[in-house]
């Protein structure tokens, strides 16, 4: 999209970003990342005296650390998304305050969550920092997505994040993660609601190229943390705890966004629009058929484990 074209439609949704940057002002409460740490149980490493972490330390499972490593280093890459959120949206007025406003609640995401596991043990302290470096050196890169692919990508994404925090939590079996993490789902939640409120003006302004948006964007979808060291690995083991996988990603993320802004009920779309349209419904019942296979092939496999 050309710079001329991103410009005007900055202007023409600016009034729709303060509304409901003033919105999420006037909803979202303060919380504080300290208070959701049980730091009673912290103790010093080896370099000060204490004792190296051990696998036996950890009180939740392995899966559960995998799915807690995920997502605290998916967070972790808070910098290369303020980067490309910025390149997006700029720095003046409503957009400018979003674009800090959303870093700084999601900056309190990673400190929290890492607070947690470093003083629970929950997980290698080691490793994490690893895959912490080489994660944000890697970097993340939106490949310059036009405007609308980035409105129609993290309402998908906030919503996939909610759902993956969310889902981790409850897995690991600790009443403290769990309190932590649906804390911070809420937080993602509203992110949420801002960029899918964004899409629905968008759909007003310009439908057929956010109707192509949209459709690129879930058949193209990829989690930030893609890039993670074995994200693929890791992503499976995930999907097999039920924690997060295609099922879910079809039920629950993608179908409510694209019901809320009734992209198969539109009328008077154009050629483009159409077309979009159609390769979307095509994706969508190819996904929901890989989805229905996995979760049967899921639980053949655990009829089969010993009781």
């Amino acid at each position: 999209m050309p710079i001329s074209d991103t410009a005007r439609l900055l202007l023409e949704l600016e009034s729709t970003a303060e509304e409901n940057l003033n919105r999420h002002l006037g909803v979202a409460k303060e919380w504080m990342p300290h208070e959701y740490v049980p730091w009673s149980r912290g103790r010093d490493f080896a370099d000060l005296g204490g004792v190296a972490w051990d696998p036996e330390q950890s009180e939740v499972s392995p899966i559960a650390r995998t799915a807690l490593e995920v997502n605290l280093l998916t967070e972790d890459n808070l910098p290369s998304y303020h980067r490309e959120i910025e390149r997006a949206f700029g720095r003046d007025g409503a957009w400018g305050t979003w674009v800090h406003r959303w870093t700084a609640e999601e900056g309190r995401h990673g400190i929290c969550i890492r607070d947690y596991l470093l003083v629970t043990r929950a997980v290698d302290p080691v490793e994490l920092e690893r895959a912490r470096m080489a994660t944000m050196q890697a970097g993340y890169d939106s490949e310059d997505k036009p405007l609308l692919h980035v409105f129609a990508y993290v309402s998908f994404q906030e919503l996939a994040t909610r759902l993956s925090h969310r889902n981790t939590g409850r897995y690991t079996q600790d009443p403290i993660a769990e309190k932590l993490l649906a804390r911070v789902a809420m937080d993602e939640n509203l992110h949420m609601i801002f960029y899918r409120n964004l899409v629905t003006a968008a759909l007003e302004v310009t439908p057929d190229a956010m109707v192509r948006a949209i459709a690129d964007e879930v058949i193209d979808f990829q989690m930030p943390g893609s890039i993670i060291p074995g994200f693929v690995r890791k992503a499976a083991q995930i999907a097999k705890a039920g924690i997060y996988d295609l099922s879910i990603h079809h039920d629950e993320v993608i179908w409510p966004l694209l019901r809320h802004w009734r992209v198969f009920e539109l009328e008077g779309l154009g050629e483009q629009g159409e077309r979009a349209r159609e390769e979307l419904h095509e994706f969508l019942t190819k996904l929901e058929k890989q989805a229905t296979r996995f979760v049967e092939r899921r639980a053949q496999a655990l009829a089969r484990q010993p009781g």
